[in-house]
């Protein structure tokens, strides 16, 4: 128990609570205007949020599911600045065509030259020597994985020593020209396979961090889903605080807005839940149904699987195996197991 520190709960729902009073002014007893056009916030008002005298002191937070993964294994499980990298030979590579950038790398089409086989090139921009080793090594862990982007290869310039990570080619279509083609049950299809690599890599003690359209491929013709990026992914330990400088702004956690450093797996159930939300409210008509019952079960379904994953307190949130399960994914299931019954 870490005494002085207000309930998480409280701190997420009163950041929540003091923002929306800014904007419908129905502000209760618990924020106190201080100083409605202090000198350095123009018109803006400026607000203090009063700390409940009976909670403010809280248990720590702990991921509801696969809390003791890295607790039960070995060191050399997690202990990633620990890793030496076996590097293999770039002359092995040649790029083709430049797909992609981002903060930390870039992403070239490339081609093994020895097999002729398509592949994908990261290009490692100059960053801490650990945050190369953490992502060689969750790689190395989740290889194999369902829906894992495969790590086939680690190489770097033998001059400039720029290291690269090799993957699988994905044949993907960019998901602001793909989404707004998908059928309704595509959606639940795609979210249904992304849900398994979110389990996997949670069971394995991983949380992505990340998780947006853009780091999610899809190759439609193929029906092939692939989560990839897993720069800012880390090991799950209770009780450590984590960096909140992590995900993508529209996707973040209310947990990463108010700085709440321990957090857990189900940051990437609220990221998926922004994902899925993309999805479907895009998409014209939103919901598809045969007939009026139809229509009305398809719009609870999909609200009612939404909320369980937008719960402003992380805890509250479905874990990747509870969202499976949702009848929200009902058909998809049905599908699934018809596919292995016949093979």
């Amino acid at each position: 128990m870490r005494k002085g520190l207000p309930d998480r709960r409280f701190l997420i729902a009163f950041a929540v609570a003091a923002i929306l009073a800014i904007f419908s002014n129905n502000i209760d007893d618990n924020v106190v205007i201080i100083d409605k056009n202090p000198p350095c916030l123009g018109n803006r008002t400026l607000l203090e949020i009063r700390a409940p005298a009976a909670s403010a002191a809280a248990s720590m937070s702990k991921a509801r599911v696969y809390a003791d993964v890295n607790v039960l294994r070995p060191k050399e499980y997690w202990d990633y600045e620990s890793l030496t990298v076996q590097w293999g030979d770039q002359d092995d590579y040649e790029v083709v065509r430049k797909v992609g950038r981002g903060k930390y790398s870039e992403v070239f089409e490339g081609i093994n030259t020895n097999s002729s086989e398509r592949c994908v090139i990261k290009i490692l921009k100059p960053v801490k020597k650990k945050k190369i080793k953490r992502e060689i090594k969750i790689l190395q862990n989740l290889c194999g994985g369902p829906n894992i982007i495969k790590l086939l290869d680690i190489v770097r310039d033998q001059h400039s020593k720029t290291p690269s990570l090799i993957f699988e080619y994905v044949n993907s279509t960019d998901f602001k020209i793909l989404y707004p083609t998908l059928t309704d049950y595509d959606i639940r299809y795609y979210i249904y396979e992304l849900l398994k690599a979110l389990d996997y890599c949670h069971s394995q003690g991983i949380m992505h961090r990340d998780v947006k359209p853009h780091n999610v491929m899809i190759d439609h013709d193929l029906r092939k889903l692939r989560l990839i990026d897993w720069g800012l992914a880390e090991f799950y330990h209770p009780g450590k605080e984590y960096n909140v400088r992590v995900a993508s702004r529209y996707f973040k956690g209310p947990e990463l807005l108010v700085d709440l450093q321990d957090y857990d797996y189900s940051l990437d159930m609220w990221s998926l839940g922004c994902m899925l939300a993309g999805m479907i409210f895009r998409k014209e008509p939103f919901f598809y149904g045969h007939d009026n019952h139809d229509q009305l079960v398809k719009i609870a379904k999909a609200i009612d699987f939404l909320d369980k994953l937008l719960r402003y307190d992380h805890q509250d949130r479905l874990t990747a195996r509870e969202a499976m399960a949702h009848p929200y994914f009902f058909q998809v299931r049905a599908a699934e197991n018809s596919r292995m019954r016949t093979q």
